[in-house]
């Protein structure tokens, strides 16, 4: 069997999928390989999500954040049109190359089935919104949004995988154990069964189950690795009435607010109006996230979204990852898997019980979450950055800071060490590119798959020009 390649690609999350489309649509003749320990789109399940068990059961390899579409498979599909957040890509390119980049991705997952409608901020109610948030010192980010939704997205990332599948040699369930450079030139992908894959050019977008992982390879090898940021926080769920003025204007509202006790950056992420909050396992840790759906009939009375507190560390501490899976673990500790409590019993001080939960006038959409006492689990200045930030979005959607209003935690968003990288995100070893979230140079779908694209370009005019 020949095991050698022109191209690998390890992992099939946004960044991955879409190097691999611009492969096949820059250099056809290549021989490409792609390398995911999940499933393929067709198999990817998740024993909680097809109603065979309540609770998180430690599956060696999660389905709900591995396999093809990676992390962003079953979530509800936000794509922002934007450089200033999802990601650092304008570290490395030109504003105008990364904007470049993000519509060409877009304009593929319209190929494949994406909605046109976009959720604009340049509109009158939009820009009304945006003064009226300054008010309370709240910041609306702007971008223009599509909600592709969690049912559409799978059904976009399937017609691309037709598309793909094959163009490339695709190798699912199959688990990389070590990436090494190869003595006669490029490198090697070794798998956990021993098997020994090579090629000059490596594009590797872990993804974000494999941020942890992949930052001790690079470790390993030798390439400089810049401390990231891990952020911590919970999410919050409350009736959609409360956000509807908002979320109705622009439906991924990005609102940041920099608190007065700490000086900490607080911000809304993963706005889901009418949606259901959900449970995530990164590496055996149990976090929280959320999802909505297009079609009205799966969508709930509830909007979800998060409270996220940025923690960048510095000197002598390099560990992000490792703080925030430590953060997550306390909650999993306390309630064996997600926590959940009311506002109202935070703020008094009150472990929320099963009983005070039964009283809520808001029922949560995660019914699997155990009720608790999140001042137990979260420190005590990022909680109290929350429940300030709360406050304030209490002023700009009266009802945020009600009683009943839930909190699930802990949601952490984790990114890898971000990897020292050149403006055609290549790392020092020449025809090794890093890419995604798990990479650290992106945090969201679009600026995820802008990634992929300009690796594989790159990657392609070099092999068109040997």
């Amino acid at each position: 069997m020949n095991n050698h390649y022109d191209v690998m690609i390890l992992g099939t999350g946004e960044a991955g999928i879409f190097a691999a489309y611009e492969l096949s649509r820059k250099c056809p003749g290549a021989k490409v390989l792609v390398v995911e320990q999940g499933a393929d789109i067709y198999h990817r399940s998740c024993p909680i999500v097809s109603g065979k068990v309540k609770n998180c059961i430690q599956c060696k390899v999660c389905g709900t954040m591995c396999g093809f579409g990676g992390a962003g498979a079953f979530s509800d599909g936000k794509f922002n049109f934007t450089t200033a957040f999802g990601g650092w890509l304008t570290d490395f390119l030109e504003p105008a190359e990364v904007m470049e980049l993000i519509d060409y991705v877009d304009a593929i997952n319209v190929e494949h089935g994406a909605t046109t409608e976009v959720y604009s901020t340049s509109t009158p109610q939009a820009k009304a919104l945006e003064r009226q948030a300054l008010q309370y010192d709240l910041h609306l980010l702007q971008a223009r949004c599509k909600h592709l939704g969690t049912e559409n997205n799978l059904r976009i990332l399937t017609n691309i995988y037709e598309h793909i599948r094959d163009r490339h040699t695709f190798l699912f369930h199959t688990a990389v154990k070590d990436i090494e450079v190869d003595p006669d030139g490029g490198y090697v992908l070794i798998t956990e069964q021993g098997e020994r894959y090579t090629a000059p050019y490596l594009i590797a977008g872990p993804g974000r189950s494999g941020a942890e992982w992949f930052a001790n390879q690079c470790k390993k090898l030798g390439l400089e690795l810049i401390n990231n940021q891990v952020d911590v926080g919970v999410r919050v769920e409350l009736p959609a009435t409360i956000f509807e003025h908002i979320t109705d204007v622009v439906y991924e509202s990005k609102l940041v607010y920099r608190t007065k006790q700490y000086g900490d950056q607080v911000r809304t992420f993963c706005m889901n109006p009418n949606g259901h909050v959900v449970a995530e396992n990164v590496e055996g840790i149990n976090t929280v996230n959320g999802h909505s759906y297009s079609d009205p009939s799966l969508q709930s009375e509830n909007t979800n979204f998060a409270l996220l507190v940025s923690n960048r560390f510095t000197q002598p501490f390099n560990e992000p990852y490792r703080y925030g899976k430590h953060i997550a673990s306390l909650s999993n500790m306390l309630a064996g898997g997600v926590l959940v409590q009311r506002f109202g019993d935070l703020i008094s001080g009150i472990r929320t019980n099963d009983h005070r939960l039964g009283k809520s006038f808001t029922r949560p959409t995660l019914t699997a979450a155990v009720p608790g006492d999140l001042s137990l689990a979260l420190p005590k200045r990022q909680l109290d950055d929350i429940i300030e930030m709360i406050y304030a979005l209490d002023k700009l959607a009266p009802g945020t800071a009600n009683y009943d209003t839930l909190l699930y935690g802990a949601e952490v968003k984790f990114y890898s060490a971000r990897i020292s990288l050149s403006n055609e995100l290549e790392t020092a070893l020449p025809g090794f590119f890093a890419v995604g979230d798990g990479a650290g140079v992106t945090r969201g779908l679009a600026q995820a798959g802008a990634s992929g694209i300009k690796a594989a370009r790159v990657v392609a005019q070099r092999l068109n020009r040997a």
